[in-house]
């Protein structure tokens, strides 16, 4: 299904069709895995949350991403490649290009971010 429109329901077809794609993938499942045990739930919830407050300025997400992701260990470089391959691909997969485009760059700005946080530069 092609979304059309951008709202909570289209992001959170997102979010768990991503996080779908995260769990069956061997780089970032152990990653992600070890950070969120079995509180995947809790954890699609939350980045519903974020993606509705990045994306539609909800303001119904609250916390530190830095912070929360500059506390993981064994991030490397493969790593941020793998996420946004995958990321990229469900945007495009879901959403008509103008709105997968907006997805793709702000997630593109997040992961610079993150990526300055953990090796000083951004390499990706």
């Amino acid at each position: 299904m092609t979304y059309q429109e951008l709202n909570t329901t289209s992001i959170a077809a997102l979010v768990h069709e991503f996080y779908d794609d995260v769990r069956a993938d061997p780089e970032l499942f152990p990653i992600f895995n070890a950070a969120i045990g079995s509180n995947w739930g809790p954890h699609l919830d939350r980045m519903v949350d974020f993606w509705s407050t990045v994306m539609l300025g909800s303001k119904s997400f609250q916390g530190n991403v830095y912070g929360k992701h500059m506390l993981l260990t064994g991030i490397n470089k493969d790593h941020f490649v793998r996420w946004l391959s995958l990321f990229e691909a469900a945007c495009s997969r879901l959403f008509r290009p103008e709105i997968a485009q907006e997805f793709q760059i702000t997630a593109r700005r997040i992961s610079g971010s993150l990526q300055y946080g953990f090796f000083g530069s951004m390499l990706v």
